[in-house]
């Protein structure tokens, strides 16, 4: 389906800061074109803005197995759920970085991975009704000798337990609905879709 509209048919008039802390939020006015033709009425809404961020989903071709971790998320607390979550390597990209660059930077941080070449899977918005987010979903080449234990800056409150799963074990995960954070449910899926041209590019066969 062709968009018809796009970022010129929005006028923003006017942006106030409501918090800045760890995150931000701020409050727009703003008004829109309508598929219907002319202009809509002025509307208010509130952003969540805390930057971009990177998700890397780290595969080991030579042992088909999967670098997942497992660290607790207040907001899934907050929500009723278990806040210890199954998850794949992310952070936010700083001023200067590049997605690339985050990529093995929170790799080796949060996992103590070595990333050796990356493919890009997709660039997804998080929550487009309340927030900015974006989130770039990478896979990426590592070798997982050696592979585990609690990873994490203590200083940002990180700890973050490693986990090798064998790539058969992780699928089956994603379909017992065992993961639930948005970033490892599209990187598995993707995975899932992509498996033997990963093994393809970094193994040179598909077998």
């Amino acid at each position: 389906m062709k968009l018809v509209l796009g970022r010129s048919d929005v006028e923003i008039l006017e942006r106030t800061p409501v918090y800045k802390g760890f995150f931000r939020i701020n409050a727009y006015r703003l008004r829109h074109k309508l598929h219907q033709g002319g202009w809509g009425p002025e509307i208010g809404r509130e952003m969540f803005e805390r930057g971009h961020a990177v998700a890397v989903l780290l595969y080991d071709p030579e042992r088909d197995a999967l670098v997942l971790i497992d660290q607790f998320r207040l907001g899934a607390y907050v929500a009723g759920w278990t806040p210890w979550l199954v998850e794949v390597v992310a952070g936010i990209i700083e001023e200067g970085e590049s997605p690339e660059d985050v990529a093995r930077r929170e790799s080796l941080e949060e996992a103590g991975c070595v990333v050796t070449d990356l493919v890009l899977a997709h660039t997804y918005l998080v929550s487009p009704g309340g927030a900015s987010e974006s989130v770039s979903v990478y896979c990426g080449r590592i070798d997982a000798e050696g592979v585990g234990g609690i990873h994490g800056l203590v200083e940002e409150g990180e700890d973050i337990r490693v986990v090798l799963v064998p790539a058969a074990e992780a699928l089956a995960m994603l379909d017992s609905g065992e993961l639930v954070n948005s970033a490892v449910l599209i990187a598995m899926q993707w995975f899932a879709l992509n498996r033997e041209k990963v093994r393809a590019r970094w193994l040179g066969t598909a077998g």
